[in-house]
């Protein structure tokens, strides 16, 4: 990315990702604009705070300020169709145009990138890190794929900090771009595998990410991962669990509705640390936030207040309704090991309840690939609510139905397919104590109805 670039124009700027971007170059006084196909709360807050967008695909509707080559910069995220008629006019016109990772890891050669990869927790996990160092005397800046619940936004701006922490995605090889000068693993479970094509494929894709790393940097790895580490002799490597590892918890107390542990590091141990928001998963995710924020001084006293004080992330086991008869939790789940965790965290906190899960399908091909492991992920549940498939960027796949899932769920199980439309119906019988919304798709748009389908 050049030194004379003035303006910074993103084609899908209402991405999550993008428009956390979008933000940063707005607050360092960049003309920005762009394209989306909808308006939505994030287009609406970017254009509150200066950006020129628009919500029709053509090259008329871009302003001026964009048309000078070579002081723009064209941001675009994978999800935009080739024909899309504003990216090809940039095309044709040779303009400087950038996958939104390649702008991130500009960030990591300008900053110090604290990065979080990882097939799931990896949201969670570089949340709570950006918040630990935010709330210390370090700060940093943040590029997050979820909104904190502390600051409302997917993004933090510090005007002195050095460090950047970002989300280091693995889908279409996006953290390639990255040069990490510390990260994070969480896990290595295949995905993706409509890009990758195999597992070991996707194994390889996380070895080559550790070679990115910078001389000097670090390396903090979940125990056990089938990937093969290739650091260089210059890069420190620490792994993590809860139970075992150079950083990993003691003395776990759950109850109560709260989850407190000590955090034992390399040198010393923190005590009594107590999770803001208190799931098992997030006893590995803050191990590895703890982690981060500990090896770049933050100190005890810090990192105990921030984990205390963290709200978690918007969707990531989100409570939206918590009363004495009835808990409805959204939960942004698409891969069965992350619905694994989130089934196992719900029964650990209502062992006596019936529990139910409304389950949206993410993908035909994750689905094709993996509705054995989410029937076998889903089938400790009480209830179990499919609904169709989520296409996102995919055209279906013949015979494959969320009716896979539903034919392979354990015998016995209460099970039932619905379209979404039938969902607020669906869930006015209140046959179950808690209930759970799972999946990457548009199930989140239903949440205030299903809060008010069951307050009736």
């Amino acid at each position: 990315m050049e030194h004379n670039i003035k303006s910074v124009y993103f084609v899908g700027a209402g991405g999550i990702g993008m428009s956390a971007l979008a933000r940063y170059f707005l607050a360092k006084g960049y003309n920005v604009g762009g394209y989306d196909k909808t308006p939505t709360e994030l287009t609406r807050r970017l254009t509150e705070e200066g950006a020129l967008i628009h919500y029709e695909d053509s090259p008329t509707l871009i302003p001026d300020c964009f048309k000078q080559k070579d002081t723009t910069l064209v941001v675009y995220t994978p999800a935009i169709p080739s024909d899309h008629k504003e990216l090809n006019y940039f095309s044709q016109q040779n303009y400087d145009i950038q996958k939104r990772a390649q702008v991130l890891g500009f960030l990591t050669r300008q900053h110090k990138g604290l990065c979080v990869a990882g097939t799931h927790g990896k949201t969670t996990t570089s949340t709570m890190a950006a918040h630990l160092l935010h709330q210390s005397q370090i700060d940093c800046n943040a590029f997050l794929g979820g909104i904190s619940k502390n600051y409302g936004t997917n993004y933090i701006l510090s005007a002195d900090s050095d460090y950047v922490v970002i989300e280091a995605d693995e889908f279409d090889r996006s953290f390639h771009h990255l040069r990490p000068y510390m990260t994070v693993i969480t896990a290595t479970d295949p995905d993706h595998l409509d890009i990758y094509g195999t597992k070991e494929a996707y194994l390889e894709s996380f070895r080559h990410y550790t070679t990115l790393i910078q001389p000097g940097g670090t390396l903090i790895i979940h125990r056990g991962l089938e990937m093969k580490a290739d650091t260089g002799p210059e890069v420190t490597v620490y792994e993590y669990s809860r139970d075992e590892g150079d950083f990993h918890a003691a003395n776990i107390r759950i109850g109560g509705g709260e989850i407190v542990f000590d955090l034992v590091t390399p040198t010393t141990t923190l005590h009594d640390i107590q999770l803001g928001v208190p799931v098992s998963i997030n006893i590995d995710n803050g191990i590895a936030a703890m982690a981060l924020a500990w090896l770049n001084g933050v100190s005890e006293d810090e990192i105990r207040q921030g984990m205390k004080s963290f709200k978690g992330v918007d969707r990531r086991f989100d409570f939206k309704l918590k009363t004495p008869n009835m808990v409805f939790i959204s939960d942004y789940a698409h891969h069965p090991r992350e619905i694994e965790q989130s089934v196992k965290s719900i029964r650990e906190l209502y062992a006596d309840k019936r529990i139910a899960a409304i389950f949206q399908p993410h993908l035909y091909t994750r689905t094709r690939d993996f509705y054995r492991e989410f029937a076998q992920s889903l089938s400790p549940l009480d209830k179990v609510i499919l609904c169709d498939i989520y296409p996102a960027r995919e055209q279906p796949i013949p015979g494959v139905t969320s009716k896979l899932i539903y034919d392979n769920l354990r015998p016995g199980i209460d099970k039932m397919m619905i379209h979404k439309t039938e969902i607020i119906d669906t869930v006015r019988h209140k046959d179950f104590d808690v209930l759970i919304s799972l999946g990457a798709g548009d199930i989140e748009d239903y949440a205030p109805q299903i809060v008010t389908a069951l307050q009736q």
